[in-house]
């Protein structure tokens, strides 16, 4: 191999020493101002990151927060549904159902509740208790003794598993309400 025509250069700054001794010792600083600038490109785009997910955490994106919140109705309000969109696995919430005047017919309110919501996502309870259940057709009516609107009914969720739940909820002769919660773990 022919020797080099030209010294290869080192473009890494130097330092020389301060000593009466130092002679010709040097000392590479080792400053690479191009990966340098990105390197702090790739810090401000994580920190951005991180951000961006503390915001969507605090506005509930993760549950338990203003994007979480959800309410549905039927069009004639006889039926609406307070509930959160995105839960937590494991950590109970609260679905609340409101009763508007159509919704009683000779002092009870029937309710039919999809199967989706009853096993999946963990129904602990339900607040007043009904005052018959029957199952059938994918799913629980629950008969509720009312005497003037609004009504309200309250079921305590405990989601087992995350994933996506679709459920549907429905009066007699009403169209149905058809929600998805989305549990987190």
């Amino acid at each position: 191999m022919p020797p080099a025509e030209s010294p290869v250069e080192d473009t890494v700054p130097k330092v020389s020493g301060q000593s009466e001794n130092a002679g010709d010792n040097q000392l590479a600083v080792g400053e690479d101002l191009d990966f340098q600038r990105r390197w702090w490109r790739f810090e401000t785009f994580i920190w951005s990151v991180f951000l961006l997910i503390l915001i969507a955490d605090v506005l509930g994106a993760f549950g338990r927060g203003w994007l979480a919140k959800a309410k549905r109705a039927t069009p004639d309000q006889a039926l609406t549904l307070d509930y959160e969109r995105i839960e937590r696995a494991s950590t109970p919430s609260i679905m609340t159902l409101t009763f508007g005047p159509a919704a009683i017919h000779n002092g009870h309110i029937q309710l039919y509740i999809s199967d989706t919501l009853v096993k999946p996502l963990g129904a602990q309870r339900i607040s007043p208790q009904p005052q018959v259940s029957a199952v059938g057709n994918g799913g629980i009516t629950y008969t509720f003794a009312a005497t003037q609107a609004p009504a309200t009914v309250q079921i305590a969720l405990e989601p087992s598993f995350p994933g996506s739940h679709p459920f549907h909820i429905a009066l007699p002769n009403e169209p149905a309400i058809n929600a998805t919660i989305f549990v987190v773990p």
